[in-house]
């Protein structure tokens, strides 16, 4: 892909393949950045994909934390019940969403990309298992000291899961950057569609497939997830290589 993306139209057609480009073409980014309101569909993507992390910060810790360390009428029932939910895919639900956004007017806006994934199951799981992994004394120790459950919950719980948590915002940000079924079922204007949506229109670039073109556009897409990945890859890795509370 990224060789691909600095070739020309020719280079990228030609049998066998040409591996190394004659020339390095630079201005195809400039060509993908210039074919469409790409800076809108970066913004887009951006709105949508930190929303939806923020929205998932605030329901995935209470409701971990929640599994975790309390006993309630139907615990075990509801914990069933938001696993079962992994095995329902997007485009099973799709429908019945699309026509209740349409009721509601939501349609081609953020919240319609937004609200279906304000909570993340998977998240719910893998946090829940990191915070069993805290001592019961370290919490009685707190609350003897008279602090709340939503402080025990932010101020101690989180510190100790913030590798998990870091590691399950990235592969949240990863999928929600990189989706394209969604957005391109809830949008129908530019105003609202995001650049995986933008990237496919490239296809149809110079009067055909412009391999080049939508190559570059590509490589708009995955420098956001290399450079977020690069920052986070101590954080990744400590998520990986924990195994309780010292």
């Amino acid at each position: 892909m990224a060789v691909t993306s600095v070739k020309s139209l020719s280079e990228t057609i030609t049998f066998p393949p040409v591996w190394i480009p004659e020339t390095i073409r630079f201005e195809n980014f400039t060509l993908a950045w210039d074919s469409g309101p790409f800076l809108r569909y970066f913004v887009n993507s951006l709105i949508v994909t930190l929303s939806i992390l923020v929205l998932q910060l605030f329901t995935i810790v209470p409701a971990a934390y929640a599994f975790a360390r309390y006993r309630f009428f139907a615990d075990r029932a509801l914990f069933a019940l938001t696993m079962i939910t992994l095995m329902i895919p997007t485009q099973l639900i799709f429908l019945p969403v699309y026509l209740q956004f349409s009721s509601w007017g939501l349609l081609d806006t953020h919240l319609a990309l937004i609200l279906p994934f304000a909570a993340n199951a998977f998240a719910i799981f893998m946090l829940r298992q990191t915070f069993k992994q805290v001592p019961e004394e370290l919490l009685e120790a707190a609350r003897l000291d008279q602090a709340s459950e939503w402080k025990i919950m932010y101020m101690i719980m989180v510190p100790m899961a913030k590798p998990t948590i870091i590691t399950l915002l990235l592969f949240s940000f990863i999928t929600h950057w990189n989706d394209y079924f969604w957005p391109l079922v809830m949008t129908t204007t530019d105003a609202s569609r995001t650049l995986p949506v933008g990237i496919s229109a490239l296809t149809n670039v110079e009067g055909g497939v412009a391999w080049h073109i939508m190559m570059a556009g590509n490589m708009i897409l995955v420098v956001p997830i290399l450079i977020i990945f690069f920052v986070a890859q101590r954080h990744i890795i400590r998520a990986f290589v924990y195994t309780g509370v010292k």
